[in-house]
Order: structure tokens, then sequence, then C-alpha cells
């Protein structure tokens, strides 16, 4: 079972912000040591919590402080390289909530095209009267689309179906040599020749005479 999403909002109970803040705090300094366990990198964490006469330190004072010093010893470029600031962080965020939306717009638009061409087509080709120009514009780009699609499969296939003569006669005989024509059949006899002593005796027999 997935688990469920959480939703980013301030704890209004007291208890139970008390107990996440416990319980994020634990796992973000444990993955912190991890991170400089498994990648080789210099790492340090300090955070300020209501509930703690101190602040946590990780690893240690004297750790923070050389961690510190490395960075501010770092030209400016990369110290601001992957740094992101609260706004800056928004309106990346926004600019990509807005790149989703025009996509699932124009998706949107094209599945409604699609469903008005194959009406279309279901009527007999009629376009309904109440249809816009930019309607009709967006139904023609569309069928466009879908002639120059079809088109392009009617090629492909004809490519790949295409032998060259000389090709496909090399293998007509090379089939007829691998399998022998199967040996002819003796003509029917003819029916046996009745004479008319026989047809008139059974003629009698049958009682037709």
């Amino acid at each position: 079972m997935g688990r469920k999403k959480l939703k980013l909002a301030f704890i209004e109970k007291d208890t139970a912000r008390k107990l996440a803040y416990k319980n994020r705090k634990n796992s973000l300094l444990k993955k912190v040591d991890e991170l400089t366990t498994l990648c080789g990198i210099d790492a340090c964490a300090i955070i300020f919590g209501p509930y703690d006469p101190q602040p946590e330190i990780w690893p240690s004072p004297s750790g923070v402080q050389n961690v510190l010093s490395k960075f501010k010893t770092a030209s400016e470029f990369d110290q601001r390289k992957k740094m992101v600031t609260q706004e800056s962080f928004l309106k990346q965020r926004v600019e990509k909530a807005e790149k989703q939306l025009r996509q699932q717009l124009r998706d949107n638009k094209e599945k409604e095209t699609t469903m008005l061409m194959f009406q279309c087509l279901n009527a007999g080709g009629m376009v309904p009267n109440d249809s816009s120009v930019a309607g009709l514009n967006d139904l023609a780009w569309m069928i466009d689309k879908n002639l120059k699609e079809i088109g392009r499969k009617i090629e492909s296939g004809d490519s790949n179906t295409n032998i060259p003569q000389n090709q496909s006669e090399n293998q007509s005989q090379e089939q007829l040599q691998m399998d022998p024509p199967p040996p002819l059949l003796p003509p029917p006899s003819p029916p046996p020749s009745v004479s008319d002593n026989d047809e008139v005796a059974m003629m009698s027999r049958l009682g037709w005479i």
C-alpha cells in the first residue's frame, strides 16, 4: 500500500506539531550523516527549534566552523550557483505550473478537435453551423495532420513489402528446388460398358418392361 500524501501546512495541534518536529529533525540529521558517508562530502546542520534550549548542531561546533569557512573562501559564483531564496523557489514552481497548464490546454484542445472531426465524419462530412473560425481552422489542421500520418504509414508499409523482382524470382526457384512437385495421378478409368442385352435384362428385373 502506498504512503499517504502529506499535506504541507502548519500543524495546528501543539502535541502533533512537537512530535512532527522531533521526528523530522532526527530524520534530517540522519540523512545528512548518510550523505557525508556515502558521497564523501562536507556538510553540517544547524537547527533552531522552539522546543530545545540550545540549537541542534551536527556534527560538532568545530565541524560546522570548518564547513562554513570553506564556503566563505569559495568564489561568489560557486556560492550562489545552486542557492535559491524563498522568492526564487516559488517563482520556479509557478513557472513550472504555468508550463504544465499550457501543455494541458493544448492536449485538451487537440482532443476536442479530434472528437469534432469524428462527429463530422459520422454526420457525412457536415460541419456544425455554430462552429467558429478558430474552430474551423483547428479542424482543418487536425484533418491535415491525420492525412499526413495516414500517408506516412502507407508509404512505410509499401517500402516494407516492396521486394525486388530478381530476389522474388530467386526465392521462387529456390522454393521449387526445395519442394519438388507432387507425382501425377493416373487418369481415372472409364466406366464399364453395358451391352444392349444386359440393359434389357436389367430393365426386366426392375419391372420397367
